[in-house]
C-alpha cells in the first residue's frame, strides 16, 4: 500500500497540499514503483496533529480520487469523518481506513451501504494527545480485544466479514515497548482469524530503535516491513515502494524459491 499524504503536516516530510497535479504525480510513482494499492489521506494524525474540518479535507481529497480511482487499483481514504467516507466511496474509493476503529455508528452505515473494504484501527485516545501518557495493563490482550469488538460492530452493522482488515495501531497511543510487544504478537493465533494491514514507515518507533531522524529511516522501515511479512501481515503501508518491494522480492525468493540447490 503506497502512501499519498494530502495534508500540509504529514509527520514524513512528503505531505502535498493545493497542488493537484503534484499529488497525482506523486501517486502514479507510487504505482509505478511497484504499489499494489494506495492510500490517500487528507488529514494528518501525526501525534499532536488537530482536527481538520470536513469541507477543507474535502477539497484536498476529492480532485485526487477522481483522477485515481479510475486507474484499475484498490484505492484506500484513510478518513474517521462519515461525510468524507461517504463523499469518498461516492467517488469511487475500495477501502476506508478509520483510525478510530469503527466506533461512529454513522460511519458504520456509510460504509455498510457499499460494498467496500474497510480497516479498522486501534488508538488509545486522540492524535492531539495519544502520545502523551500511553498505558496499558496488556497492550496485546486490549487492542485485540478492541479490534474484535470492532468486527463485532461492524457485522453487527451488516459489513460482511470478508471485507474487514484489522490495524494493531502502531504508534498511535503506544510507547515503544508497548509497540514491539504488538509486532510480535503479529503472527500469534489472534486477531479474530482477520487479515492485518501493518503500518510502521517512517514512524518515531523506528527512531527511537535507531537515533536516525524521518528523513533517514528508510532502511529500517524496510526491515520492518520484512518483518511484518514474515509475521504474516497482507497489507503494509509504506511511503518508500520501490525499496520494499525490491526487499519483499529477495525474502520471497529466498523463502518461496524453486529446489534447484
Amino acid at each position: 500500500m503506497g502512501i499519498v499524504n494530502l495534508t500540509p503536516d504529514s509527520f514524513s516530510g512528503d505531505g502535498r497540499i493545493g497542488d493537484v497535479v503534484s499529488a497525482i504525480a506523486h501517486a502514479r510513482a507510487q504505482l509505478e514503483a511497484g504499489a499494489d494499492m494506495l492510500d490517500l489521506g487528507a488529514e494528518s494524525s501525526r501525534p499532536g496533529a488537530m482536527p481538520t474540518p470536513e469541507d477543507e479535507e474535502l477539497a484536498r481529497l476529492l480532485p485526487v480520487l477522481a483522477e485515481v480511482t479510475h486507474w484499475g487499483v484498490p484505492v484506500s481514504v484513510d478518513t474517521y469523518k462519515p461525510v468524507v467516507m461517504q463523499a469518498a466511496l461516492a467517488a469511487g474509493a475500495s477501502m476506508i481506513n478509520d483510525i478510530t476503529g469503527m466506533r461512529d455508528p454513522a460511519a458504520l452505515a456509510a460504509v455498510a451501504a457499499s460494498s467496500a473494504a474497510v480497516c479498522v484501527m486501534h488508538m488509545q485516545g486522540e492524535p492531539g494527545t495519544m502520545q502523551r501518557a500511553p498505558a496499558y495493563a496488556n497492550v496485546v490482550a486490549e487492542v485485540e480485544d478492541f479490534l474484535v469488538s470492532a468486527v463485532d460492530r461492524c457485522q453487527q452493522a451488516k459489513i460482511d466479514r470478508s471485507r474487514i482488515v484489522l490495524d494493531p495501531g502502531f504508534g498511535f497511543g503506544k510507547s515503544l515497548g508497548h509497540n514491539l510487544a504488538l509486532f510480535r504478537a503479529l503472527a500469534a493465533d489472534r486477531w479474530a482469524g482477520l487479515p492485518l494491514l501493518v503500518g510502521v514507515s517512517r514512524k518515531s518507533m523506528l527512531g527511537e530503535i535507531t537515533g536516525r531522524p524521518v528523513t533517514e529511516r528508510q532502511a529500517a522501515s524496510v526491515a520492518a516491513a520484512i518483518m511484518a511479512a514474515q509475521k504474516g501481515a497482507k497489507i503494509i503501508r509504506v511511503h518508500d515502494v520501490a525499496a520494499t518491494r525490491d526487499a519483499l522480492a529477495v525474502w520471497a525468493a529466498i523463502e518461496q524459491g524453486g529446489s534447484d540447490e
